[in-house]
């Protein structure tokens, strides 16, 4: 009769344990069902389930493999599994897999109780948990941390949206970003971004820089506010901001362009995926001088903005061409991704206003970078609390893959 042993073993970590103990379980033609390992602060702790053929018994295995653990000053634990254990975990393998990842300055065990008492309230079940950022120094500063734990889950929410708002309020309460995504093959194999410009890509809106230098700040602030929140529709907004911009003399573009700071984790994120073989495209409700200005200094691929219009060196309170609102943005999103040989499940969006909802909802990965509410709530993920490069960890990307440039 065939015998089914999980076999656990924990120890400090050394070269060759692995080969040492799956060299004896081949003396007795054993098969590995399964098999995990993990290293925490240099301890290990190997897992193999394994089958011994009908032609072995299971006590001298036991045996040589109790030796050997004890030779390499390692801790073994062996649990018999019935047939019938057996067969209902392979059968769990045709579940649905969703990957929860949990975004951070630091990672608290209160965190971690939270979100994994979520998951299992919504019939999800964890069987796998990676870190996928860096060691973090003790004495670092924690606003310039970053921390990601992923979660490997089966199971089917019974109600998607409560598990969604579920995520969302602790989100909020504690601190963190939590994405929720199906684990499928489109998670690993995107190759298209496509990002707002205006506090998206940089940390200021360039049309209330403008407006500060035309003398008429308060005001355009205000309708961009308003815009932002979805209260204005952002053609009419947009038309009555550049109406007082009317008369700006076109030098105060560059000057503006050279002062623009670029959002935490910008340009880490564009050049790794750049070297990922990702392509990048701006597609912004601001202006094209500045779209092409980030476009030099970042490496970015497209850029469609809107076409400042200047005349004897002034501006003239208008856009030249198709205003890019969010219909716009949405509709250069699905033609950059036709152009690429993309499916739409490969693109991802990053806009944080009203107007990028259009683009963030027909995107396979759509991200509310530092939004308002209203776009928050509406976007199928959100990072709010790192900086852009944070969006890495959600497409499994881990800190220890750093490229060389």
């Amino acid at each position: 009769m065939k015998e089914i042993l999980l076999i656990t073993i924990s120890g400090e970590d050394k070269p060759g344990v692995t080969s040492a103990i799956t060299r004896i379980l081949g003396q007795y033609k054993a098969n590995i069902l399964d098999i995990g390992q993990a290293v925490i602060h240099d301890t290990l702790s190997l897992g193999l389930l394994v089958e011994i053929p009908a032609a072995y018994e299971s006590s001298p295995v036991l045996k040589d493999v109790l030796f050997k653990a004890h030779e390499l000053h390692m801790q073994v634990r062996f649990q018999p599994i019935t047939e019938e254990s057996y067969g209902h975990w392979v059968g769990q393998q045709g579940k649905d897999r969703h990957i929860v990842t949990l975004l951070a300055r630091r990672i608290t065990a209160e965190q971690i109780a939270e979100v994994t008492a979520v998951a299992a309230s919504h019939n999800l079940n964890i069987d796998n948990i990676t870190r996928l950022s860096g060691r973090l120094p003790l004495e670092s500063a924690a606003e310039k941390t970053k921390a990601c734990v992923e979660f490997s889950a089966r199971g089917t929410p019974e109600d998607l949206g409560e598990l969604r708002s579920a995520f969302m309020e602790l989100s909020t309460r504690l601190d963190v970003d939590i994405a929720f995504q199906e684990d499928n093959v489109y998670r690993r194999n995107r190759r298209l971004v496509c990002f707002d410009m205006d506090s998206t890509l940089i940390e200021a809106e360039v049309i209330d820089e403008l407006a500060k230098a035309a003398g008429v700040g308060e005001q355009v602030i205000e309708i961009t506010e308003a815009a932002m929140r979805g209260e204005l529709d952002f053609k009419e907004s947009f038309a009555r901001r550049m109406a007082l911009l009317k008369g700006l003399d076109e030098s105060v573009l560059a000057q503006i362009a050279e002062q623009l700071p670029v959002t935490e984790g910008a340009e880490h994120l564009i050049s790794t995926l750049k070297q990922l073989g990702y392509k990048t495209a701006i597609l912004s409700g601001g202006f094209n001088y500045f779209g092409r200005f980030l476009q030099q200094k970042l490496g970015i691929d497209y850029v469609y903005a809107n076409e400042l219009e200047i005349e004897d060196g002034k501006v003239t309170g208008r856009v030249s061409g198709v205003v890019v609102d969010g219909a716009r943005k949405a509709e250069l999103l699905r033609e950059l991704a036709q152009r690429e040989g993309l499916s739409l499940e490969q693109v991802i969006a990053v806009g944080d206003g009203a107007n990028d909802l259009p683009m963030l909802s027909i995107a396979g990965l759509g991200i509310a970078f530092r939004a308002k509410p209203l776009v928050k709530a509406s976007a199928k993920q959100s990072i709010s609390n790192l900086g852009l490069d944070g969006i890495l960890y959600l497409i499994g990307f881990r800190d220890r893959d750093q490229l060389e440039g």
